[in-house]
């Protein structure tokens, strides 16, 4: 029997799915450990037990896309903050390979942010 989490992802359509889940994989294999959790309907990636980051699909244009918790705090040119009060998000191309190294970038900024 599938986890809610589990779930969550395996209700996605392609090529959402198939995006989402090599971020979930990319998000718990980071350098940083985080662990994952379900929270409000949607999977929550943990930095010592804190709410850092999600993933979740734009209701509109259906982009997959990461969730930075306190992205309003960090500067890069690919965060994204519209109407967000203390989210910034990042857009992910299911039809394009993934910035990983653009991820990688946002997450250790975030981190850094963090640990002050």
């Amino acid at each position: 029997m599938l986890k809610a989490l589990d779930l969550y992802y395996e209700q996605q359509e392609e090529p959402t799915k198939g995006c989402l889940l090599a971020l979930r994989h990319y998000l718990i294999n980071f350098e940083t450990p985080f662990t994952e959790a379900l929270k409000y309907g949607m999977p929550f990636f943990l930095y010592n037990g804190k709410m850092f980051c999600y993933l979740w699909t734009d209701k509109k244009t259906k982009q997959p896309y990461i969730g930075i918790v306190d992205g309003n705090k960090i500067e890069h040119p690919l965060l994204v903050q519209d109407k967000r009060a203390r989210m910034k998000v990042l857009y992910i191309d299911p039809a394009k390979d993934i910035p990983v190294k653009t991820i990688q970038q946002i997450l250790r900024l975030a981190v850094k942010l963090r640990k002050v």
